[in-house]
């Protein structure tokens, strides 16, 4: 059975792959994707999005040192606990020539990919309390987690597994801060 489940990943993985090929190397989209890539790091468009967001009229700054603690947790659970219960192997990156951008390279296991579970915490602790801007912040999570991918840090199993526990983090988050 973990035999079939790691066949249908890679069947996953290379059919998704060659969807991205088809885009990949356009300077655009290298751009965009990179930059998410490396605003990624750390979790740095979210510490500022929810510093913005905690800025506006009637909120609260301390929204943003919440975001900024439940991040700090997750990123210590997943890239201190959960990634060391796997060892895969990043993608080779394939190009003739190198990376047309700079980028840092982790060397933890690929699997799960912090940068797709702390976004999706993000994206869904920023939407929780009915928040009109939920929408852009499940469009910035879904970038920041794909740029992993295209620019062949994680495969895609990686950045899917990474959202489902990001998304599962934001709900136990939303949890203990209503509490």
């Amino acid at each position: 059975m973990l035999q079939r489940a790691k066949e249908l990943a890679a069947r996953f993985d290379d059919a998704v792959e060659l969807h991205i090929d088809r885009v990949r190397g356009h300077r655009t989209v290298d751009r965009v994707m990179y930059g998410a890539s490396e605003l990624g790091d750390w979790s740095l468009i979210w510490h500022l999005i929810g510093s913005g967001q905690a800025l506006l009229p009637g909120r609260s700054p301390a929204s943003a040192v919440r975001l900024s603690a439940f991040l700090g947790v997750e990123s210590v659970v997943v890239n201190m606990g959960v990634k060391r219960l796997f060892r895969r192997r990043r993608p080779v990156w394939q190009g003739v020539d190198p990376r047309p951008h700079r980028l840092r390279t982790p060397r933890t296991s690929s699997f799960p990919s912090g940068h797709a579970s702390s976004a999706f915490t993000a994206a869904g602790i920023l939407a929780a309390r009915g928040d009109p801007l939920w929408p852009l912040y499940y469009g910035v999570a879904a970038v920041v987690a794909t740029s992993r991918v295209y620019v062949r840090i994680h495969h895609p199993t990686d950045v899917v597994a990474g959202a489902l526990l990001g998304a599962g983090m934001a709900a136990v988050a939303n949890k203990v801060w209503a509490s």
